[in-house]
């Protein structure tokens, strides 16, 4: 909607609340899109869902991902898309300072916090030492999806990724699941459509969606394997409805 429909509307709805002598009606400030920030692999992990109530503040521990990384950079992202460059880059920074230790060990606390006025402060804290970085957001970058790709590829040395935790356990083995049952239907289904050029590319494209997955699985990325175990579930179904008509 128009941004001034949007307030005229509020603005009505607030009058008729005032007015009106029947059920009570509560209006609340809300967040308009989700924020987060870019993890390894170019994907967004959320901190702040869409239509969270504010004020509020959320907390999520990271790791760095190589080894004696000492330096890590804070790419605060808005949007709805999984990845980072389809979403609008609101600000970024660095943390530096870091002790030198092999990929994962240093963890990084990073928190959102929005207060009543909708100003979105994130800070980054070593959990070690303690010492911290933070940034206030005021405005979107305006950069475009091509520019923000090229920001996260020169970052890639400065990245974090989620910590693993129990949600990443629970996606693991979710998707070591789906790979065993897919796995134990490849000869079944290979012997049903190895016979025709379709097949055969429908093969290859499962071994694919296989493979990736548990590269996601090897580097505890959760967001990119619970964007992948759709992906599994989806070829399962697939490989099922082959052998089930024969």
């Amino acid at each position: 909607m128009h941004p001034d429909e949007v307030v005229a509307l509020g603005a009505s709805i607030q009058g008729a609340a005032l007015l009106d002598d029947g059920p009570e009606m509560i209006l609340l400030d809300v967040t308009p899109h989700t924020l987060g920030i870019a993890v390894v692999g170019g994907y967004v992990e959320e901190l702040i869902p869409q239509n969270t109530t504010v004020p509020t503040s959320r907390s999520k521990a990271f790791t760095t991902v190589r080894e004696n990384q000492t330096a890590v950079k804070i790419l605060v992202v808005q949007g709805e898309s999984r990845r980072a460059e389809e979403n609008d880059l609101l600000g970024e920074f660095i943390l530096t300072g870091l002790r030198r230790a092999p990929a994962g060990q240093v963890e990084i606390e990073v928190t959102f916090e929005i207060n009543a006025d909708g100003i979105v402060s994130v800070h980054a804290k070593d959990m070690e030492t303690g010492l911290q970085q933070s940034i206030t957001v005021t405005a979107t970058s305006g950069l475009t999806q091509d520019e923000v790709k090229d920001l996260m590829r020169e970052s890639k040395d400065f990245a974090v990724t989620r910590r693993n935790t129990d949600e990443m356990e629970g996606a693991k083995q979710e998707a070591e699941k789906l790979i065993s049952d897919i796995e134990k239907l490849f000869p079944e289904v290979e012997k049903v459509v190895a016979g025709s050029d379709f097949g055969r590319d429908a093969i290859d494209k499962a071994r694919a969606v296989v493979e990736k997955a548990q590269t996601h699985i090897r580097q505890g990325d959760t967001a990119a394997l619970r964007e992948q175990i759709e992906a599994l579930a989806r070829t399962l179904r697939m490989f099922k409805g082959v052998v089930g008509k024969t």
